[in-house]
């Protein structure tokens, strides 16, 4: 593995997405960036473009969901005190960042699996789901359960809908996403009331669009339908009709038209214990 001269923190997972790590690498890049500059480094995946490239600086989205991939894109459009740039080489897109950007911090995005990044703290973040899944192609981990002793702190996700306990020889952290509003096409927060006499046709391409339907319910927002697409999905021949309320996610928002019946959830991540966590390891 090769060292980069400032602290990474990995957020990785077991599963084929799904997980929360997009949300993770967010709440710990928004927390720790209040004095630190800190750099989201990510693969990019599904972008139009190769090698390095700086999606944001510093607030300053420089490219499109294109080129930079959606939750890159995403990440740049919502916080405004990070950068985050893209590399298939996770190691030389660091360099990038520190030398650059001058970057204090770097945390490294669905890294767990990645070996060529020496990491300073690995996090895992783990569902309900994953403790009696198989391993790909019989079902959806990436690796065993076993993997776990190489994590550095474990993060149980999605507690506000699927709450479940875990034992570890690490500290356990549990993650809940609170709702606060809706974003509108421009990236404005808007409030929750106005679908409250609406119904909406939702969908969704996540790793995991169950849990997205799961929270709409709980959430009493009125589903008239529900429409489910791979990862990643671009939506290139997606219709949206006249007289319809659409909702989705952030992630898919980003690469859909600025039409006013469209909407994506919005939410802010808690984790308590966790910043508190890395700054107490990383002497930060």
């Amino acid at each position: 593995m090769k060292k980069l001269p400032v602290p990474v923190i990995s957020v990785g997972n077991l599963s084929l997405g799904g997980s929360g790590k997009t949300s993770t690498v967010m709440f710990l890049a928004e927390e720790l960036s209040r004095d630190l500059r800190v750099t989201v480094l990510m693969r990019g995946y599904r972008r139009r473009s190769k090698g390095v490239r700086v999606v944001s600086e510093w607030g300053n989205v420089l490219m499109g969901v294109d080129e930079a991939g959606d939750e890159a894109y995403m990440i740049g459009r919502l916080l405004s005190r990070i950068s985050v740039v893209v590399a298939e080489d996770r190691y030389e897109g660091g360099v990038v960042a520190v030398r650059d950007l001058g970057t204090d911090l770097i945390i490294l995005d669905d890294g767990f699996q990645h070996r060529r990044l020496c990491r300073d703290l690995d996090i895992v973040l783990l569902k309900r789901s994953d403790l009696t899944d198989r391993i790909f192609p019989a079902g959806r981990l990436r690796e065993p359960l076993s993997s776990l002793k190489r994590a550095d702190a474990i993060v149980l996700s999605y507690q506000e809908v699927y709450p479940f306990d875990f034992e570890a020889d690490v500290p356990v952290f549990r993650m809940r996403r609170v709702f606060t509003g809706l974003l509108d096409p421009d990236f404005r927060v808007v409030s929750l009331d106005i679908l409250s006499d609406r119904e909406v046709i939702a969908f969704s391409g996540l790793g995991d669009n169950a849990q997205f339907l799961k929270t709409l319910q709980k959430l009493n927002i009125r589903v008239k339908e529900f429409l489910s697409f791979p990862d990643h999905h671009r939506y290139r021949d997606f219709e949206l009709k006249e007289g319809e309320v659409y909702l989705t996610t952030p992630k898919d928002l980003v690469k859909l038209p600025n039409v006013e019946n469209l909407y994506a959830l919005y939410f802010k991540v808690r984790i308590p214990g966790l910043v508190e966590f890395v700054r107490s390891r990383l002497h930060l």
